[in-house]
């Protein structure tokens, strides 16, 4: 089957299009860019990355802006998903879903009036599990934004290995903090993985922490593929 993916650069949604592709075919990928930075559907932390990723996987890419609005975002997705399966004749989308019921459950229905299938390889697999599958697929990961107790500034930049898993677990049986980070707790990027042609190279990045919130961000202001 004809696929789209879309993707934010993390490692959920990159993880489901490379189990995807063993089965399917990925014609191209889909972000949504919105200006809100609680949105509820959709990752914002160096969103802009995903040309680059795109670049690296060298496949086609439509990006989306959104206000980020609650539902009313909902319309500018499937402006994207519209767009995507016009331009490439894509058949079903995949989605890195593990756990939200929310974001899920409204793909689902815009795929359904678009007639398309809505894939999400990930969907309610054991999440430590499926990180350590990213782990030994050769997915490098870094983390590049918290918002969870027991995840400080320290956090930022990590990279997610078998040691940061190991302390995810820890943090997980003490204050409940996802292994995925599907609730908001953390968001990564990926910048190398068996998908790529060549591997994301950060070459400027800040720190960016507040203290009152405990939380933060790593914003990469600059960043290419290693030649």
């Amino acid at each position: 089957m004809k696929l789209g993916s879309l993707i934010s650069g993390g490692k959920d949604s990159l993880f489901a299009v490379y189990l995807a592709e063993k089965e399917h075919s990925i014609e191209c990928l889909g972000t949504m860019v919105s200006e809100n930075k609680d949105s509820y559907m959709f990752h914002v932390p160096n969103i802009n990355l995903t040309k680059l990723v795109a670049e690296a996987m060298q496949l086609p890419i439509i990006i989306e802006k959104t206000k980020g609005e609650k539902e009313e975002e909902l319309a500018d997705l499937e402006r994207l998903l519209r767009k995507m399966k016009e331009r490439y004749g894509i058949e079903g989308i995949t989605t890195g879903a593990v756990a939200s019921q929310y974001q899920k459950s409204r793909v689902d229905n815009l795929c359904r009036e678009l007639r398309l299938q809505s894939i999400a390889p990930l969907w309610q697999l054991d999440q430590k599990q499926v990180v350590q599958e990213m782990i030994e697929s050769g997915f490098e990961i870094i983390i590049v934004a918290v918002a969870a107790e027991g995840l400080d500034e320290s956090w930022l930049g990590r990279r997610l290995d078998k040691k940061a898993l190991e302390d995810l677990e820890k943090l997980n049986k003490k204050y409940g903090v996802s292994f995925v980070g599907e609730g908001g707790e953390f968001d990564t990027l990926v910048i190398k993985c068996p998908m790529f042609r060549k591997k994301i190279a950060m070459k400027e990045a800040e720190k960016i922490w507040d203290a009152n919130t405990r939380s933060g961000m790593l914003l990469i202001k600059e960043a290419g593929l290693e030649q």
